[in-house]
């Protein structure tokens, strides 16, 4: 069974933002194992935090030199500044439990069968800003009500109409560089309660 990196979701208004990205994880020193860039096979690099969980995992099974599918939380303040969080790592052989042949396995493939691709990322949160000078929208994902983060904004390049806001929406969305581009949408509920 082919686990995937990004479940479905389990509740129609499940917040989140998740995506995945093909590349090296560079620490910031051996001191710092938590703290550093993702460089993706395009050579950008991008500041990233890697998580309580996804960090064991590093420790034990993670050779620094090769590349690796990353499950990422990402953060920004604009669509120039890309944060990322490592939730995991996507290794359907090595950290699953699919019989081992991966010298003659094509990741890119697998990611196919379920529907992803490397880049790509799920938001599902309630748009509450669109700029359409900019062509850039905001969407606030509210984690589930017993993590400490509290709610948070991501800064997304794509046109959505205004009267879509305060709407539920789920996006499909590409990295780009630093950048989240919006490649389609769909409408979970009309007009959300406005609870801020």
């Amino acid at each position: 069974m082919l686990k995937n990196p990004i479940p479905k979701v389990t509740n129609q208004l499940q917040h989140r933002a998740i995506g995945i990205i093909n590349g090296k994880f560079t620490p910031n020193g051996s001191e710092q194992l938590n703290r550093g860039f993702l460089i993706d096979n395009k050579g950008e690099k991008i500041e990233t935090v890697v998580l309580g969980k996804a960090l064991s995992l590093l420790k034990k099974h993670i050779d620094l030199n090769k590349s690796y599918y990353w499950i990422v939380y990402p953060k920004n303040k604009n669509t120039q500044n890309l944060h990322l969080q490592v939730a995991g790592i996507w290794d359907p052989y090595q950290l699953n439990d699919l019989p081992n042949d991966s010298s003659k396995t094509n990741f890119s493939k697998l990611l196919e069968e379920l529907d992803l691709k490397d880049n790509y990322f799920s938001v599902r949160g309630e748009l509450v800003f669109v700029n359409t000078q900019k062509k850039e929208i905001v969407i606030k994902i509210c984690p589930a009500i017993n993590l400490k983060n509290k709610n948070f904004k991501l800064v997304i390049k794509g046109e959505l109409s205004l009267e879509l806001l305060h709407n539920f929406v789920s996006l499909d969305i590409n990295r780009d560089g630093h950048s989240l581009k919006l490649i389609k949408y769909e409408v979970i509920e009309k007009n959300l309660p406005e609870n801020n």
